[in-house]
């Protein structure tokens, strides 16, 4: 795997700029360190650059110097930060990191392409600029719609608009430069066209696992993890515990729910995580929160479950996200608040679990009770979410169609 396919041309020099990138060995699941090791496997000079700063940890990080990867990875500086919806973040972090993008891409050789991810505006907008500057083909990724997400979270009269709207025409600037745009989710596609290059296509390829990688991490046990009890039915949610995510309503759901008495399994960390762990507490319910975990243990623990639950808040602007593609490697029936037409859509089409109305607890728990009491219908949706990861999550194969469209241009 990390050598270098045979029989390729001369190297071409690609550049991928991700500001929000976990490290290859950081055991995370990772959109730019895969599309990185499969360009580099095809033959290609790769170079990955990102922040210093880890935006899931809150730490500063060094280089890699275990010899695990086999692309180039530069880190530039970025200001640290504690809180992921804050000024600081947004008008000093962000701000200083695309400074000395800037700099480090004028001071270093012209790559023949550059694939940028967005967010954040601040590193997108630099690169877009220097490769319309330089007649570098541009193309863009777009994993959350920025300043609309932030728009949700601090919604502010006046102030709200004189921050966000110099935000939104950035923001435009960027997705009208592009040569391609490619987006986790068709939706994400469809804002950046609005205002892109007429000739421009878009390409929706979601977030996506290593299905084969899933499986061997599931089949592991890991010290430390939570024992399933015989006869226990435990609901799993996998992700961050913030102002996006709805777990009060499931909680409350699961307090209408004694005689079933199912068991949440909450993997991941937050700045709600006290706020859900008291009011579970208060609710008396049963509840196991984790804190954050590795991929690999996140893999091992989620097949241990019975189904999954997506609470997404109203509001959200969230399309297709991370855990839409380990929640259907899982072959686990969801439980669906979200209210993307593209992702309920996805649910409905593939029969792989049922979407809820969102911040409806009685609705909640009519549709968990429905797949408990009914062994063969849970099965039979499990077996489709496996489906749907195969057909449309699976990044050994959809990845290709972004590899394709980067190759198009070297």
């Amino acid at each position: 795997m990390n050598e270098k396919e045979e029989n390729i041309m001369p190297s071409k020099k690609v550049t991928i700029v991700a500001h929000f990138c976990d490290y290859a060995n950081e055991n995370t699941n990772n959109r730019f360190n895969y599309l990185a090791s499969m360009l580099y496997r095809k033959g290609y000079d790769v170079e990955l650059i990102t922040s210093s700063f880890c935006h899931r940890d809150k730490k500063q990080r060094t280089e890699c110097v275990d010899g695990f990867q086999t692309y180039k990875t530069t880190l530039l500086y970025e200001p640290s930060y504690k809180k992921n919806v804050s000024l600081r973040r947004l008008f000093v972090s962000h701000k200083v990191l695309a400074r000395n993008l800037k700099s480090y891409l004028e001071k270093n050789e012209k790559p023949d392409l550059i694939y940028c991810a967005f967010p954040s505006i601040d590193v997108a907008k630099i690169t877009s600029e220097y490769a319309t500057n330089n007649t570098i083909p541009f193309v863009v990724d777009i994993q959350d719609l920025w300043p609309e997400a932030f728009q949700m979270a601090f919604n502010v009269p006046i102030i709200s608009n004189m921050i966000f709207k110099p935000m939104n025409k950035a923001a435009d600037s960027i997705y009208s430069s592009a040569n391609e745009i490619i987006a986790v989710s068709q939706a994400y596609v469809d804002r950046a066209l609005a205002v892109a290059k007429r000739d421009v296509r878009g390409h929706a390829v979601y977030l996506g696992t290593d299905l084969q990688e899933f499986d061997e991490f599931a089949k592991k046990e890991y010290m430390g993890l939570p024992s399933k009890k015989k006869g226990e039915k435990w609901i799993a949610y996998c992700g961050t515990l913030g102002k996006s995510y709805d777990l009060i309503s499931v909680i409350d759901a699961l307090d209408m729910l004694k005689r079933e008495a199912p068991k949440l399994v909450v993997m991941g960390d937050g700045p709600r995580r006290k706020e859900f762990e008291d009011y579970a507490r208060k609710k008396q319910v049963s509840c196991i929160f984790t804190g954050k975990l590795v991929y690999a243990e996140m893999c091992s623990l989620l097949k241990q479950c019975d189904m999954t639950v997506n609470p997404i808040v109203g509001d959200s602007v969230a399309s297709i996200i991370n855990k839409h593609a380990d929640y259907a490697a899982s072959g686990l029936p969801v439980i669906n608040t979200q209210q993307s037409s593209e992702y309920c859509q996805l649910v409905i089409n593939f029969n792989m679990g049922v979407n809820c109305i969102n911040g409806d607890s009685n609705d909640i728990a009519l549709k968990i009770r429905q797949i408990l009491s009914d062994e063969a219908l849970a099965n039979a949706m499990g077996k489709n979410a496996r489906k749907c990861a195969e057909e449309k999550f699976n990044r050994m194969y959809t990845y290709r169609e972004i590899v394709k469209v980067i190759e198009e241009y070297l």
